[in-house]
């Protein structure tokens, strides 16, 4: 959908993103072929058109932090096609629910085919240079707790695009956390970790820390669950979201 949205450009709102999708334009290219439909300023149209052509050009050089930078976090999402074989799906575990007070215990990224798993005081610190190899991050309630926490221990790390799948999942009737969401759309979890809860994650760390290394077994099968999860449910719902997304801006 990233190359059928105008919203990141200079002197563009939604309203004449929503005309330009009513005339039937599919994306970026065809827009410049037949600008003539669009009506508008001839000054607006020049920004739009270079605007368009600048927009082309960076996604073909694979340039996400440009798009990153111009486009609002809350339709970031727009461009997880266009980059995700650049995706990590992220989940952290902590001791606690501020970055200021609290801090990482366990980071999980999986790159849509492996898991790897980043402990404190074992190889928390290598978390970064993994997550240097990626454009766009996946989260789950990210923008307001994983990014967070990250940034605080990782300052200046992060130029991804990121999706937080919490807010376009709502906008689609799905809501209650990300484990009830899980349940309503098939995903099941594994017996080991059926019904554990972020406070169990925090309970297992302490555990792992008084010595129980089956704790800390428990709690990374949790945490790769939560990430391998994600890809799953935007899989599932990536579709529906660009089908809402038009449809709302259509038929205001």
């Amino acid at each position: 959908m990233l190359n059928n949205t105008y919203i990141h450009i200079t002197g563009i709102g939604a309203a004449t993103e929503q005309r330009i999708w009513g005339c039937g334009i599919r994306n970026w290219e065809e827009l410049l072929e037949n600008h003539s439909m669009i009506k508008m300023a001839r000054n607006r149209k020049r920004l739009l058109l270079s605007g368009i052509a600048e927009s082309v050009e960076q996604l073909e050089g694979g340039n996400h932090v440009y798009f990153a930078k111009l486009l609002a976090s809350s339709h970031q999402w727009r461009a997880y096609r266009h980059f995700r074989d650049e995706t990590a799906y992220i989940d952290i575990e902590t001791t606690g629910l501020s970055p200021q007070f609290s801090k990482i215990t366990v980071i999980g990224i999986f790159d849509g085919m492996e898991t790897k798993t980043y402990i404190r005081g074992i190889n928390l610190q290598e978390a970064p240079e993994e997550l240097s190899r990626y454009k766009q991050l996946v989260t789950f309630n990210g923008a307001r707790f994983d990014l967070p926490f990250i940034e605080q221990e990782f300052p200046g790390f992060f130029n991804h695009l990121h999706t937080d799948l919490m807010y376009p999942l709502k906008k689609l009737g799905l809501s209650g956390g990300l484990k009830n969401i899980e349940r309503t759309l098939g995903l099941s979890r594994s017996e080991e970790t059926a019904g554990i809860t972020g406070l169990d994650a925090v309970r297992l760390w302490k555990r792992y820390e008084r010595g129980d290394d089956e704790a800390l077994e428990v709690l990374i099968k949790y945490n790769a669950e939560d990430v391998e999860n994600l890809e799953k449910l935007i899989e599932m719902t990536y579709p529906r979201m660009i089908e809402r997304e038009m449809a709302c801006m259509v038929n205001r």
